[in-house]
């Protein structure tokens, strides 16, 4: 690996960390903060708006900017907003603390695609993008439960002490090893907002939004559910996220196969039916550890199936519109973040228990697939893409 990526690398994990953290960490905030779990869980929705709100603005803001001052402002936004969350006395200032650390989730990555790409050996761009998204591959499969695992063990402050430090190493990298590029000539404005002025753009970020959210019905409260639900000790947590980090990474690279191969319209739909079959499997059948802990890494795969196919739809409806589409996507991802915390949380305070999130999980994915089929009926099915790059 080019040492000038790490930096890149690193910010992936940061924001890995940051973004998928809080979901193994919603009980013990909940007992310290004296909150219901389901308004812990306003902790996801409060970062997942933030990354809507910043995703577009930041790109927007950014571009003139050289992109390594772009990225390195960036990285101290994620060092300084996580840093927050370590000292908010209460609720109510971590909500704050959560929606602005989401504030430079999506400009990064977009940024960062770029400027991995700029940094790779001829006809190696591709590999370079996969560099910066290993952070997210590290952050789902030991950041994560590592985090989760302090937060049971320690506090759940030492948390974001990890994640404050990592960003600052980020921070360094990118002044010690990431070379002075010089800005691109992009297209304007004007050419760029064009994106939005499609209508299958519109449905394509309704399908995200919706389908996106039934992840979050079941990822937000899982801690519960494989305490309470699935009877697991609570020490155990952190391996369990371990089982579903390896699916998701899995998930990713089959996703990145099937888009290659067969029309990401209908990769997109089959994935979201097989995604509501799932769900329903975490509602009926999560009383069984051995089954439970199966349906973990099923989720987790399937889930993350669904990136590639999206993105590669995104992309062949964004011509000339790439920058913002790729902030689209991002938003869109993260309203199903959003409304999955929210919604899901709503049979919960009904007393329906920690496995009643994912038929609500089960419904939104339906909607994010009926969508699909409309998408299908009115603008076809295109031939799968020969490259895409991931985005997450």
């Amino acid at each position: 690996m080019k040492r000038s990526l790490l930096p890149l690398a690193l910010g992936g994990l940061t924001i890995g960390i940051t973004e998928f953290v809080m979901m193994g960490l919603l009980p013990d905030i909940a007992t310290d903060l004296d909150v219901s779990i389901t308004k812990a869980g306003y902790l996801i929705s409060a970062y997942a708006l933030g990354v809507v709100i910043g995703a577009p603005l930041l790109v927007v803001a950014g571009r003139n900017f050289p992109p390594k001052k772009m990225l390195v402002i960036l990285a101290i936004m994620l060092m300084v907003f996580n840093g927050l969350s370590i000292i908010a006395p209460g609720f109510n200032l971590l909500l704050v603390s959560r929606l602005l650390s989401g504030l430079p989730h999506g400009a990064f990555f977009g940024v960062g695609a770029v400027v991995a790409a700029r940094l790779a050996d001829k006809g190696k761009e591709a590999r370079s993008v996969a560099v910066m998204f290993s952070g997210l591959t590290v952050a789902n499969v030991v950041g994560v439960p590592l985090g989760t695992y302090v937060g049971h063990h320690l506090h759940w402050r030492y948390t974001f002490v990890i994640i404050a430090a990592i960003g600052l190493l980020t921070i360094l990298a990118m002044l010690l090893w990431m070379p002075n590029l010089e800005k691109e000539k992009q297209a304007g404005m004007r050419s760029q907002m064009g994106f939005f002025a499609k209508p299958q753009a519109w449905l394509i970020i309704f399908i995200v939004s919706i389908g996106a959210g039934g992840l979050f019905c079941w990822i937000s409260y899982i801690a519960k559910l494989l305490t309470d639900i699935s009877g697991f000790e609570e020490t155990s947590v952190p391996y369990i996220l371990m089982i579903a980090g390896v699916g998701m990474v899995v998930g990713n690279l089959l996703g990145a196969q099937v888009a290659d191969r067969f029309s990401p319209a209908y990769a997109v739909l089959v994935t979201l039916l097989l995604m509501g079959l799932t769900l329903t499997g975490v509602y009926f059948l999560s009383d069984s550890k051995v089954i439970s802990l199966i349906l973990v890494f099923a989720t987790g795969c399937i889930s993350f199936a669904l990136i590639a196919p999206v993105q590669t739809l995104m992309i062949q409806t964004a011509k000339g519109s790439e920058m913002i589409a790729s902030a689209a996507i991002q938003a869109s991802f993260n309203i199903g973040n959003a409304l999955g915390a929210f919604l899901g949380g709503l049979p919960i305070d009904e007393g329906y228990g920690f496995a009643s999130p994912n038929l609500v999980g089960v419904a939104m994915v339906l909607l994010g697939a009926l969508g699909t089929v409309a998408f299908i009926k009115f603008f076809g099915s295109e031939k799968p893409a020969e490259k895409v790059m991931l985005m997450h």
